[in-house]
């Protein structure tokens, strides 16, 4: 529960005949993790299968692109343990590169029609400009011989005096479509008074309008000329949409064999990267947990065919770095883990902190966001939208389950303090100072339990002066303790006498002194961080404990923003104040609940998985059976 799984080194050496029988069985078993040391990698370095691998890559590369365009039900799965030759895998890659090249062609074909039905839609928003214009629009696209004629537009500003001026040029002009700033016409009149036409417009501000070659006639001509372009083009689509429905439905049982051929090869393909071996004999290797050991033993013997040597050891602690991290919780723990995994993946034979993750979340949430109406809203919404949220929903129901039994414990009903219910303890917004104080203790608690977490991984990484002596070791939870003995007593007497100060010093000495001893720098810089690290420990536990006030800060703002949220309410009349209130209290759940989130995710991440998780370990990936669980096997 509170570290990953045990692992198991694993060496499997059989005749290469079995190897393609025994990735089927390993996929299927679930829980071995494929890898290859750097020293087998030396001494045996013909790697196989490579030729399957690329050629499978191709075929699944095919597969994708054919079943992203149509719509496909996957065919269940057969003989999971059916092993599947170059030969079958070349004669499905073969079937699916014609079957990818006709769907292609008429992907293409779509392609060109989407182009074009773009093109003419675009036509048609361009033709609304012109549609009361009741003049044939090619007579804009020539130049005439006797007609001076422009279109174009200005500023609706302009238009009145450019009226006036074109009147005066002997000119006509009609203006067929205007909005807000823009002004659309036509001028026209004799040519031999264009240069002052010309002149006029150009003071105007005009801005001649291209017409497009296609539009060739009268805007009402055009309009059915396009739009009977559109129709054409729709039913060249739906035949070859109609066409690619027949082309799937003819090839499906070859897609159908083709995805199941693959589902098998993919182990095969995926244990090639890591295969080693020499001659007739092959070698995997890789990672299972030591519980389940015994299983994979037993169908290694049922199923296969040759005779196999089976060898297992411990990993040593230098190899911990490299070994795969499992982590097995309850289905409950899933939105944790997402969490824990979003700061990083623990390290093998570290503390695996979901447990610990979980439940002072739960508890915080809780605390800082007490309220029975706001949690049950809370709860009912996972619940609701279970679909959408899938292994979050657990997430919002406890944590709405958290929020109703802080509300209890507080009185408070959407946004009530002891009015609707008694409080079971207290109210927060009338005791402040003990909320404080219990926040305090509480990060004090919480970083005490981060420590200690710290030292017991540093000591079975066999780190023990780190473990001993350092600011995350014991001497500091000494420093911490007298730290906090000395201030209190201090604030309490006013006094900081010799055992004060001996509490904190000593072990701030020691912590110096490990420090100095650690860095190995030249003596001034080496002076400078010890010093600078010596006082950041001082600091990030004091930084690290006010932090955790927050805690009581918002169950106090919680009951703060109810408070704002009912002094408004009452500021007006039935039943607007209701409304208020109703709102009010959607704005505290959306709002203050993800800030509540966040903080509380910041303190777990900064003030506990910074001092105990490194979060730079392995994730364990295992051989599984199936193309659609699995990710293309690298080239």
């Amino acid at each position: 529960m509170f570290k990953p799984l045990e692992m198991q080194y694993v060496s499997l050496k059989l005749l290469t005949e079995d190897v393609p029988l025994a990735a089927a069985v390993l996929a299927n078993y679930g829980l071995f993790n494929p890898e290859a040391t750097e020293a087998v990698a030396e001494q045996l370095p013909t790697r196989f299968g490579e030729d399957f691998r690329n050629l499978f890559n191709q075929a699944r590369s095919r597969l994708d692109k054919i079943l992203a365009r149509i719509s496909f039900a996957p065919p269940p799965d057969t003989d999971s343990y059916r092993v599947i030759d170059l030969m079958e895998l070349k004669k499905v890659n073969n079937q699916l590169g014609k079957i990818w090249l006709q769907l292609s062609k008429l992907e293409e074909q779509l392609h060109h029609f989407n182009e074009q039905g773009i093109a003419l839609q675009q036509l048609l928003e361009t033709l609304q400009t012109f549609v009361s214009l009741d003049l044939d629009l090619k007579c804009f696209q020539e130049p005439k011989q006797f007609l001076n004629l422009h279109i174009g537009t200005v500023p609706v500003e302009n238009l009145e005096h450019l009226i006036d001026a074109i009147a005066i040029a002997e000119h006509f002009i009609d203006i067929f479509h205007r909005d807000e700033h823009t002004a659309y016409f036509v001028v026209a009149g004799p040519l031999d008074h264009q240069d002052k036409v010309h002149a006029i417009l150009e003071h105007a501000d005009f801005q001649a309008l291209i017409i497009p070659t296609q539009f060739h006639n009268h805007p009402q001509q055009v309009h059915a000329d396009l739009t009977a372009q559109l129709a054409q083009l729709q039913e060249q689509t739906d035949a070859v949409t109609a066409t690619i429905k027949e082309l799937t439905e003819e090839k499906k049982a070859i897609l159908d064999n083709a995805y199941q051929t693959l589902s098998a090869a993919a182990a095969y393909a995926q244990l090639t990267e890591t295969l080693r071996g020499q001659g007739q004999l092959a070698l995997i290797e890789g990672w299972i947990p030591r519980i389940d050991l015994p299983r994979l033993e037993i169908s290694l013997l049922e199923k296969l065919n040759c005779p196999f040597v089976l060898n297992t050891r411990q990993p040593s602690p230098s190899e911990y770095p490299q070994v795969p991290s499992l982590i097995r919780h309850h289905k409950l723990f899933a939105p944790y883990i997402a969490l824990i995994k979003n700061y990083g993946i623990p390290r093998y034979g570290e503390f695996d902190p979901t447990f610990l993750f979980a439940t002072t979340f739960i508890l915080m949430f809780g605390s800082m966001f007490g309220d029975v109406g706001h949690g049950a809203l809370i709860a009912f919404a996972g619940w609701y939208w279970r679909e959408k949220l899938k292994s979050f929903t657990p997430f919002f129901i406890i944590a709405g389950l958290s929020s109703i039994f802080f509300g209890f414990l507080y009185g408070s009903i959407f946004g009530f303090e002891e009015v609707l219910l008694p409080a079971l303890w207290l109210s927060p917004i009338h005791h402040p100072i003990l909320m404080l104080t219990i926040a305090l203790y509480w990060g004090m608690s919480f970083i005490l339990m981060a420590t200690i977490i710290t030292i017991v991984n540093r000591w079975r990484e066999r780190n023990y002066a780190a473990a001993l002596f350092n600011h995350t070791g014991v001497v500091g939870i000494f420093l911490y303790l007298g730290g906090f003995y000395a201030i209190y007593q201090w604030m309490t007497t006013g006094t900081f006498d010799n055992n004060q100060q001996l509490v904190v010093l000593l072990p701030l000495f020691i912590i110096f002194a490990y420090k100095w001893y650690e860095n190995r720098l030249p003596l001034t810089e080496r002076f400078i961080v010890t010093l600078i690290e010596g006082l950041e420990s001082i600091l990030n536990y004091l930084a690290n404990t006010l932090s955790f006030l927050r805690v009581a800060a918002f169950s106090l703002n919680h009951a703060a923003l109810a408070i704002a949220v009912f002094t408004l309410a009452n500021m007006m009349e039935s039943p607007a104040n209701w409304l208020v209130i109703i709102l009010g209290n959607l704005f505290i759940i959306i709002l203050e609940g993800a800030i509540v989130t966040i903080q509380i995710l910041r303190l777990e991440y900064y003030e506990g998985f910074s001092r105990f998780f490194s979060g730079d370990g392995r994730a364990f990936r295992p051989l599984i059976m199936g193309i659609n669980k699995v990710q293309r096997i690298s080239e």
